[in-house]
């Protein structure tokens, strides 16, 4: 699982790095079949003055369905990068098991032509 990861406002330490792809590689391993691509974005948005301006903005591509994308904002980094990911495992296995759901439920409402079910167990044959 390739994970692309850039910052903005803040250095990019090799611990923030490992930090995040394990945290990623935790959250999203099982799904490793169908993630095509992963984009985090980190930032510090009002730089020195503090507050609750980390962001971690991760971006998931999907096969065969649109990006997930989630995005949570924290005083703490390493914080926001873990709510993020736990968030982004959530959100891929709804957005994997509706896809699923559709896939199946398309195929199955298509029945080969002249087959019909039998409904009523007078309508089959009695054997002796």
């Amino acid at each position: 699982m390739r994970i692309d990861i850039q910052a903005r406002g803040l250095d990019l330490t090799e611990h923030l790095r490992e930090h995040t792809e394990r945290r990623l590689q935790f959250a999203l391993s099982w799904a490793n079949d169908d993630v095509r691509a992963i984009a985090v974005r980190l930032s510090d948005i009002n730089g020195p003055r503090g507050g609750n301006d980390k962001r971690c903005r991760i971006k998931i591509t999907l096969s065969g369905t649109s990006d997930v994308v989630i995005e949570d904002g924290e005083s703490d980094l390493y914080v926001a990068i873990d709510r993020a990911a736990d968030r982004t495992e959530r959100a891929v296995a709804r957005r994997l098991e509706r896809l699923r759901e559709h896939h199946h439920e398309r195929f199955k409402s298509k029945e080969p032509a002249g087959v019909e079910l039998a409904q009523d167990a007078s309508l089959t044959p009695a054997t002796h």
